[in-house]
This record gives C-alpha cells, structure tokens and sequence, in this order.
C-alpha cells in the first residue's frame, strides 16, 4: 500500500536535450521558445495526473528543481495556445491474438444554440444530445472504433458500422440487451465472429 504513495519521475534524456528551440525560426515575429516535444511532454503529464494548467506548470517546476534541471518551464497560457496548432497521435498499445470487443454507448450534451435557448424564458427546455458509439478492446482499454449518431438512433442499428472499422481479427463481442437483436447477432456472424448468446450478449 505505501508504494501506491511513491513518486518516480523519470525523463528521457533526448527529451531535455530538444525541449528548447535554440534555432530563430527567421519568420516574422517571436520564435518559439519550446519544441513541440516539450508542449507534448507537459501535455501528457497535465493529462496523467489530471492537473490543471497552472498547477501542471508549477508540478514540472518543482520535479525540474528536485532533479536539477534548469530548464524553463512553459506556462498554462503558452501550453493552450500551442496545443491548439498541434496533432497529437496516440500510439496504440499492440495486441496478440484476436480482441475481445466491449461495445456499449453513452450520450453527449451539445453545447451551442440549443443550450442557450434553454435559458430563455419560454422557450422549450429540450436540450441537445448526440449518441457515442463506442467499441473497446477489453484487454488494453483503447478505443477500436467510434460512431457518433442522433439520440434517436438505436444501438444495435450502428453495431455492423463499428465491427467494420476494425481491421484485426474479433473473438468475441460482449454488449448489453440494447444489442439482443438478430441483426446484431447476424452482422457479428458475418464478420466470422463467434456469437454465443450466453458469452457474448450479457445484459
């Protein structure tokens, strides 16, 4: 239990040697400080620890500190505003073997017109959603395919969608009852997916 406590940070080496940008980039206007590297690496750990901008800014500082680093750390403002014009690519942790797929879907709220007119008096008080489709590798827990539909689209109209996004050989598909239909079964079948009812449509 102690070590669930315990903090280790480490830093690849190449990564300190390109987090600043010594070149002038001879465009008009101010060169850029930091690499994109950089902004990726402080990205990542914003998002790992699940901090917010300033409080990321002062967690690298401090483990900068500790290490003795000396280093200038990019700020919130600087961090939002770079990420903005980058592209981050994921890696995608490899399997062996057939995946065993979790499909499910959950909604999301639409934020724009249909929310502000939910303020005005008077004015119909539906809100807007979309519907995520999401299919799982159960395994590594990344995403394998996604379908975003209106909120009125049946989940197991979309489930033939998801299974074709998917390149890698299925050897099983787990759902819920919202899935128990032939058609689902019959688009997993054509797929040459097993389909036992008991393993595979679990409500």
């Amino acid at each position: 239990m102690k070590q669930r406590g315990s903090l280790t940070f480490w830093i690849e080496a190449s990564v300190l040697a390109q987090w600043v940008v010594e070149d002038l980039s001879g465009k008009p206007g101010a060169s850029i400080l930091y690499s994109d590297l950089a902004i990726q690496t402080m990205a990542t750990v914003k998002a790992v620890h699940g901090l917010a901008g300033r409080q990321c800014q002062g967690f690298l500082e401090s483990i900068f500190e500790l290490i003795g680093i000396e280093l200038p750390v990019p700020d919130h403002s600087t961090l939002s505003r770079r990420l903005g014009k980058l592209t981050i690519t994921l890696p995608i942790q490899s399997k062996a073997g057939a995946r065993h797929l979790v499909v499910d879907s959950t909604g999301v709220k639409v934020y724009g017109a249909g929310e502000w007119k939910t303020r005005q008096p008077g004015v119909s008080k539906r809100r807007t959603w979309r519907k995520l489709h999401l299919g799982v590798d159960e395994a590594t827990g990344a995403i394998r395919a996604a379908v975003v539909t209106s909120n009125d689209t049946h989940d197991g109209a979309v489930l033939n969608d998801g299974l074709e996004a998917i390149a890698e050989p299925i050897e099983q598909v787990s759902t819920d009852g919202a899935y128990d239909h032939r058609h689902c079964y019959d688009a997993i079948e054509a797929k040459g997916k097993p389909h036992p009812r008991d393993e595979n449509l679990r409500s």
